[in-house]
């Protein structure tokens, strides 16, 4: 069993991440940047790139949401979410992928400083967050 405090940090890094997933899948902007430090850093398929000003027009443009199905958490403020993902077209709402993924987010203060989204799945976001199948939340409040 973890100690209280341990469990309030987790608690409080599932919240950040969950509030921000969920103002990913509205595609509100203003909402997401608010839950991302500053100089949130963003990893994808693409490569790096760095500011929380990025997440409109990235919103904008790929028509992403995606549903929970398992969640991690570390101490140390590593949270990954695997994920069932669909992009969408913004301008119709026509399906133009979906696939499994995992999201791995760092959460410091308060705020996500990293959000990377792993398409290899599950396995390389746990590795990469240093987190493992023992950190799974198995449920939630």
């Amino acid at each position: 069993m973890r100690p209280a405090a341990t469990v309030a940090v987790v608690t409080g890094q599932l919240a950040v991440v969950e509030a921000w997933l969920h103002a990913v899948d509205r595609a509100d902007a203003v909402a997401a940047m608010a839950l991302c430090a500053p100089d949130l850093e963003v990893v994808g398929p693409r490569g790096s790139v760095r500011g929380r000003e990025v997440l409109g027009p990235w919103m904008a443009r790929a028509g992403f949401t995606a549903r929970p199905l398992r969640w991690f958490c570390g101490a140390g403020g590593a949270v990954v979410v695997e994920q069932d993902a669909t992009w969408a077209d913004p301008a119709t709402g026509d399906e133009r992928g979906r696939a499994a993924v995992a999201s791995g987010f760092l959460v410091a203060d308060g705020v996500i400083t990293r959000f990377r989204r792993h398409d290899d799945g599950l396995p390389a976001a746990l590795a990469a967050a240093g987190l493992r199948g023992a950190d799974e939340v198995a449920a939630r409040g």
